[in-house]
């Protein structure tokens, strides 16, 4: 592989809260940013204002820790169907937590578009499109997370390509490709990742990946992505998160710099 940098978004206090008997304090929180901003990771994903009043304090007292490496990232969802994007509670919160970074998710699989919300692809698009845009003329610097892309793209890639490209047309940084079930294989990742970073290169736009341990392939999905042209892998410590957790970040950096000669 050629030298290139890779920036980390570590998502411990994010994804890896979701874990199995895990509960970050707000003390805990501000300890463990402090001791990822010395590491040096570029992104610390650390929570969902809009999901509840502790994460809410947190961004607020952690505006005034000084880091010298580390942005702090909001996470939250596009805007609820059928509402405007000001009208927006959740995207109100991201406001709120006055990070110069947002990272926000949207559907990308058909079947959760019509199953889970219950709403048209139209309208998953303006969604998707109407959130990014609103953020960034706030000034935001906007990533987003395609849920569940992997499997969207298998099942209809032309669907799962227009939500992504919404987020790209109407201003995002980085689109990143998540596998939220975990259950794709390396070559999968790899092959998807390729056709991605060829579509988004023309609009400038950076490709990153989000994977899942369900069937112990997180940290290998990562490295093969990153192969394919992604420059932004996001995961936690030790692999910490929901089910069989996520890529662990301990593993990822160590293979990129040794086995990679990445920085």
């Amino acid at each position: 592989m050629e030298k290139r940098t890779v920036e980390i978004l570590d998502s411990t206090l994010r994804d890896g809260a979701q874990g199995e008997g895990i509960s970050f304090s707000v003390e805990d929180k501000l300890h463990i940013v402090s001791l990822l901003d010395r590491l040096g990771v570029a992104y610390i994903e650390a929570g969902n204002p809009g999901s509840n009043p502790k994460d809410l304090e947190f961004f607020h007292r952690a505006a005034h820790m000084g880091l010298r490496h580390a942005s702090l990232v909001a996470f939250g969802s596009t805007r609820r169907k059928g509402i405007s994007v000001e009208e927006d509670s959740n995207v109100k919160a991201l406001l709120s937590a006055q990070t110069e970074t947002v990272c926000i998710f949207g559907k990308c699989w058909k079947l959760h578009v019509d199953e889970i919300l219950k709403t048209s692809r139209e309208e998953n698009l303006s969604m998707i499109g109407d959130t990014v845009k609103f953020l960034v003329s706030e000034g935001k610097q906007v990533f987003f997370d395609a849920e569940h892309f992997f499997d969207g793209y298998k099942d209809d890639p032309e669907f799962a390509m227009e939500a992504l490209m919404a987020a790209v047309r109407n201003g995002a940084s980085a689109v990143v490709l998540c596998d939220t079930n975990g259950g794709s294989f390396p070559m999968e990742i790899s092959e998807i990742t390729k056709r991605v970073v060829l579509a988004c290169r023309e609009y400038g736009v950076e490709v990153g990946i989000h994977t899942h341990n369900d069937i112990g392939m997180a940290v290998a999905n990562s490295v093969l992505a990153v192969q394919a042209g992604a420059s932004q892998v996001q995961g936690t410590y030790l692999g910490f998160g929901e089910r069989c957790g996520n890529a662990a970040l301990s593993t990822v950096v160590a293979t990129l710099q040794l086995k990679a000669g990445m920085s």
